[in-house]
């Protein structure tokens, strides 16, 4: 039953799982453990991109033609398809390396108390049929053609000629390769970016029903989260999509910027609008532990703080109010470092933090989603006088 019970944790994964998940497997685009990671990533971005690239040519698109942004200079489509799409298949396999480990934590840590190992396991079963599902799938397909298509085709196109639509009578005609383009490249980017949503979905639904376990939570852990400070190491797992956003948003921008007469200042509340968004989405579903956490600091600072009293007014008795013994010195005494011991462990529970991440983990999910956009700041200043303002800064 043991054995059984831990291949089931075993089992945990995000990404192992899902009708592409198979559809992968039995076309050999993979592997039960994700291989053929280069195979996918060359089939996939071949199939969104190659076809552009031969319609345009035929089309006489591709470098020049009567229209403003020809095939190969679109930033915006050689981004998403050859660095943004392969970064959500990477993403698959990081975040299976880096977030089962994670996940087992809870039992190897003992946080999970083993009287309720029986409900954390029924949680990571009820969370790997949700990810096998293939009505969310078929759904999200759906989704792709009806509001992703609306969105993508009123917001995210140029109003400008281009090698995939012209403005005709105030509306974009689409080219032939604006066909595979709107009907095919889009939907699979798009597919694929809602399926990590969901995905997240997931994570966050299964963080949430642990967090109402009877957990042990342990408010003078040093790690100053309870002990769920491990769950912050999840976080580096969702690299790769931060990126795939960010370079994402950097290509929509660059594209404005370049063939719409935009500048970078332009785009302020997107940007920040964006970082918010995935903060939220990758750091969201560690607040599911807030309340506990909450619980367990006020927990904590009521019964430190009773037992530093009780010490502290025994302590005070035996070397300030009483006669200490002959035969023991205040200096050296143990009761110097026991009252030293439990002074730091109250300031630990004090500052016992209310979510099992930092400040740093903040700063370091924005400053990687904000890294694909800074080369857009060259459109504002020079690079060679970016370069002698950072040797101003430094010497």
């Amino acid at each position: 039953m043991n054995h059984v019970s831990e291949k089931k944790r075993d089992d945990f994964s995000l990404v192992l799982g899902g009708p592409l998940y198979q559809l992968f497997i039995r076309t050999r685009m993979g592997t039960d453990t994700l291989g053929l990671l280069k195979r996918r990533i060359i089939i996939i971005s071949l199939l969104t991109w190659l076809p552009l690239l031969l319609l345009s040519v035929l089309a006489g698109e591709a470098a020049g033609g009567d229209v403003k942004v020809p095939f190969l200079y679109d930033v915006e489509v050689h981004i998403r398809f050859l660095l943004a799409l392969p970064l959500l298949l990477v993403a698959e396999l990081v975040v299976h390396q880096r977030l089962r480990p994670v996940i087992l934590q809870f039992v190897e840590r003992g946080i999970v108390l083993p009287e309720a190992i029986p409900q954390f396991e029924s949680i990571i079963g009820s969370a790997l049929r949700l990810r096998n599902s293939v009505m969310i799938e078929v759904l999200m397909i759906a989704l792709v053609f009806t509001g992703g298509h609306y969105v993508w085709s009123s917001q995210m196109a140029l109003q400008a000629a281009t090698w995939f639509s012209v403005m005709a009578d105030g509306s974009h005609r689409l080219s032939l390769a604006g066909f595979w383009y709107a009907y095919v490249s889009i939907p699979v980017f798009q597919f694929l970016l809602f399926r990590w949503y969901f995905r997240i979905f997931i994570y966050a639904r299964f963080l949430w029903q642990v967090s109402r376990l009877d957990l042990h939570l342990v408010p003078t852990h040093p790690d100053r989260s309870g002990g769920l400070g491990f769950l912050a190491g999840s976080i580096a797992a969702f690299i790769p999509l931060l990126l795939a956003q960010g370079v994402l948003l950097a290509g929509m921008i660059g594209n404005r910027i370049f063939y719409g007469g935009a500048t970078l200042l332009e785009f302020k509340q997107e940007i920040a609008a964006t970082v918010v968004f995935l903060l939220l989405l990758v750091l969201g579903p560690l607040c599911a532990f807030a309340p506990r956490l909450a619980q367990v600091k006020r927990k904590g600072l009521l019964e430190y703080g009773a037992l530093a009293s009780s010490y502290v007014c025994e302590f005070d008795r035996k070397w300030l109010r009483g006669a200490p013994p002959q035969d023991e010195p205040l200096v050296g005494s143990g009761d110097i470092q026991s009252l030293n011991d439990l002074a730091g462990s109250f300031e630990v529970v004090h500052s016992m933090r209310l979510f099992p991440f930092g400040k740093t983990a903040v700063l370091q999910t924005a400053v990687v989603t904000l890294l694909p956009v800074l080369p857009l700041a060259l459109t504002l200043i020079s690079l060679e006088d970016l370069i002698k303002r950072l040797i101003g800064i430094l010497l």
